[in-house]
């Protein structure tokens, strides 16, 4: 019996319309999230890594928004489980009641920078209760001991007194655990961690990803983990897919990405992080060049321009899809098939 995906993003692209051009962030990016497993999704800053997540979350800012693709959430156990029908979230409306109710309890994110997403006027308490009593029927006093006891499980010392707590009172790694535990109220079947841990220091860290490991295994929640640390991605991921400038260019099991890379960008970002073997004093290799400018995407694959592996005629007029490399590894690049993506069939003028 096959697994069936908690979630399935299938060619989802994510536009901006604007005065100066058409930015595509996300351009075609399909990936698949299963219960009980982290996702990892990896590149550099501009990939469309954050924009991808709001993309599902629908929390997209004007003039973003989703123009074409598919997001898949499964139907709760309650409401039919494997044999029931698929929402599409790709098609309900941002503010519509059912993407209200699918935010927090079904997919809950835990943001970037937690000093920004909590209210500085509000402790952290009522935040934490205002989301609990959103989605569940209990009383204030009973939505206070949930967060109490949220708030000790993510390992909050004194909960009872924190609870009262501003954010402005809290360290950086309190203030994470905060969040973590106002993401995890409603008991989501997905947790969406983009960047957890960019702003805080490395043994609170540490401490992050230990507590947020502990937690998915004890609720066997799935958790999409977006960073640009392989270090974390090989700590935390099952899966990895590998982004760049709004596409997918390799993704596959955790160790096939870091022991058999494909895709000339995946090797590049794994030579470019220390090891063990790394002779001292002797400058790690970097990529050359940078992430082109969204209004200035390049023409074919669009990475050829920083690939060694560059092949003219080829790579710079057409765009490689993603195809099979191995038994679950796939890798978005002409050195392993010759295959062109359709035109694509989205104008600007339907924007």
């Amino acid at each position: 019996m096959t697994l069936e995906p908690l979630l399935k993003v299938k060619d989802l692209k994510a536009y901006f319309p604007l005065d100066e051009g058409l930015v595509k962030a996300v351009d075609g990016v399909s990936f698949d999230v299963f219960s009980g497993q982290v996702l990892g999704i990896v590149g550099e800053s501009g990939c469309g890594k954050s924009v991808t997540m709001k993309a599902i979350l629908q929390i997209i800012e004007p003039p973003g928004r989703v123009v074409a693709g598919q997001i898949l959430l499964s139907p709760r156990p309650q409401d039919g489980g494997e044999g029931g029908a698929a929402t599409d979230l790709a098609k309900l409306k941002p503010n519509s009641n059912e993407m209200r109710d699918i935010r927090g309890a079904d997919i809950a994110l835990i943001p970037q920078e937690p000093m920004s997403s909590f209210s500085p006027v509000h402790s952290i308490g009522n935040q934490i209760i205002e989301a609990i009593m959103l989605h569940q029927s209990v009383k204030k006093d009973e939505a206070r001991q949930i967060a109490v006891d949220l708030l000790r499980s993510v390992g909050v010392p004194m909960p009872e007194q924190r609870i009262d707590a501003y954010s402005w009172q809290l360290s950086g790694g309190l203030r994470q655990r905060a969040i973590i535990a106002m993401a995890l109220s409603c008991h989501p079947r997905l947790l969406i961690a983009d960047e957890p841990t960019t702003a805080i220091d490395v043994t609170t860290q540490a401490q992050i990803l230990n507590l947020l490991r502990d937690l998915q295994k004890e609720r066997n929640t799935a958790i999409i983990f977006i960073t640009h640390d392989l270090g974390v991605i090989a700590q935390m991921a099952n899966y990895v897919v590998v982004m760049y400038l709004g596409r997918v260019m390799e993704q596959g099991p955790v160790n096939d990405i870091f022991l058999l890379p494909k895709h000339p960008y995946t090797k590049a970002l794994l030579h470019s992080i220390p090891s063990m073997s790394s002779t001292p004093r002797v400058k790690l290799p970097i990529i050359s060049g940078s992430i082109p400018h969204p209004f200035n995407r390049p023409p074919g694959c669009p990475f050829h321009p920083r690939c060694q592996d560059f092949k003219a005629g080829l790579c710079d007029q057409r765009i490689p899809s993603l195809q099979p490399v191995g038994e679950n590894q796939f890798a978005s690049c002409f050195l392993y098939h010759d295959v062109e993506e359709k035109p694509e069939a989205l104008e600007v003028a339907s924007l």
